[in-house]
């Protein structure tokens, strides 16, 4: 289960110190977006196998404990998982969120439109904060689970934050701008929820609405984004790697107990 990530006697990590791991995966996606881009479909097929591992085995587990202990049948989780993915669905088709297929329509390469999808792209990284910052409502271990999954995303944030600016001509020098600040969102969004307290009853549906906005991240994001950039003959070996990252979390969370 998700409390046995808790390190006995050691004290916890504060959910603003979780948010600057965020910080350095992000910046590492995109530096790698502007090194080692022919093999970044590799590690996006991986980080998308740890996503899915981290909700199947560790989060879910611990929304149906959570709800057990609040009399309640998992129902209100169920809905918040089904809103959570419908929601994130409709900011990426409608506020563009993550615009990883604007190569598709490269007549359309303006430095204003890089910077604005790069916006969008923080504005959504503060919003991870947030939510590292709420799941260590719960628990430290729910909030350490939570950022987990956020870590492995935010790589791919800093990949697209790059690669937005470079697809629209920006500068490089602006492009590690924009990365730097979607680098430092998380971190800021984490310290908001200083401020902020859920109330118990709400933490149910709220975790259950993360699920499903990291179920979402995984299978219509990031696995699509590697698949994109695989050639036909790298599709089972990244289905492979996918496997392996589901399997790497339930070993950590199944040997953590």
């Amino acid at each position: 289960m998700i409390t046995s990530l808790s390190t006995g006697a050691r004290k916890p990590l504060t959910a603003v110190e979780l948010s600057f791991l965020t910080f350095v995966s992000t910046l590492a996606g995109g530096l790698c977006a502007l090194r080692f881009r022919d093999r970044l479909h590799m590690l996006l097929g991986f980080s998308a196998g740890v996503i899915l591992g981290v909700v199947a085995f560790d989060l879910l587990p611990e929304i149906f404990e959570l709800s057990s202990r609040q009399g309640s049948d998992g129902r209100p989780a169920m809905v918040g998982l089904v809103l959570g993915f419908l929601l994130f669905h409709a900011l990426e088709k409608f506020v563009l969120v993550h615009s990883v297929h604007e190569g598709d329509y490269a007549e359309h390469r303006h430095p204003r439109v890089g910077v604005l999808s790069a916006l969008a792209l923080i504005g959504h990284s503060f919003m991870d904060g947030v939510g590292i910052g709420l799941a260590y409502q719960v628990s430290p271990a729910v909030g350490l689970t939570v950022a987990i999954a956020v870590i492995a995303h935010d790589f791919c944030d800093g990949l697209n934050t790059v690669g937005l600016m470079t697809l629209h001509r920006n500068h490089a020098r602006s492009s590690l701008a924009m990365l730097v600040a979607d680098a430092l969102a998380p971190v800021l969004g984490a310290a908001s929820t200083l401020a902020i307290t859920v109330p118990p009853a709400a933490l149910v549906p709220y975790l259950g609405a993360f699920a499903g906005l990291l179920l979402y991240i995984a299978s219509a994001d990031i696995l699509p984004q590697a698949h994109s950039r695989a050639g036909p003959r790298q599709a089972l070996q990244l289905i492979g790697l996918t496997a392996l990252g589901a399997a790497v979390t339930w070993t950590a969370v199944r040997f953590a107990g």
